[in-house]
């Protein structure tokens, strides 16, 4: 099959999923989308993940709940919105960060990444670079061994800055 049918497809199934407001589902055409799409239609097709996560986050904060990570499409928002958050603290704007690292850790009902997120909200907090909160704050081997979206393990030196942070 031609490249342009392949690529008019994944199109069709993206507008879908979108109009659905199926983050889940845009996550699951990520590949395609990579192999396919050049960077702007690229650009844009994660601009859409965030407009939807963006969406869904006002609906949670509205309606007073906490997202449910076992739930795919809270699972996802959390997902697009943590990547947004990263992007705002690899891009040197800490403050930015922070500020969605803080909304991020009273987001969910897992407690785990709660507490992983307060450490990157600290951090971030504290203008600590992004390499540094890597490279020393972080155990990005073993939260690669985990395997989870968001870093998960740290060092302690992370504990020492939540007990200065306190």
């Amino acid at each position: 099959m031609p490249r342009w049918i392949k690529t008019q497809e994944l199109k069709e199934k993206v507008l879908k999923a979108q109009q659905e407001s199926d983050i889940a589902g845009l996550y699951v055409l990520e590949q395609e989308a990579h192999e396919l799409f050049d960077e702007d239609t690229l650009g844009g097709f994660y601009a859409n993940i965030l407009d939807l996560a963006l969406e869904k986050l006002t609906e949670t904060l509205e309606s007073h709940r906490k997202m449910d990570m076992s739930e795919v499409q809270d699972f996802a928002t959390v997902r697009a919105l943590y990547e947004y958050a990263m992007e705002h603290y690899s891009a040197g704007e800490p403050k930015d960060a922070a500020a969605l690292f803080e909304v991020l850790s009273g987001l969910t009902n897992d407690d785990n990444f709660s507490l992983a997120l307060k450490f990157h909200w600290i951090a971030s907090s504290e203008k600590i670079s992004l390499d540094d909160f890597m490279s020393k704050i972080s155990d990005m081997d073993e939260t690669q061994n985990r395997g989870t979206f968001y870093i998960s393990v740290f060092t302690k030196e992370a504990q020492k800055l939540l007990d200065n942070a306190q």
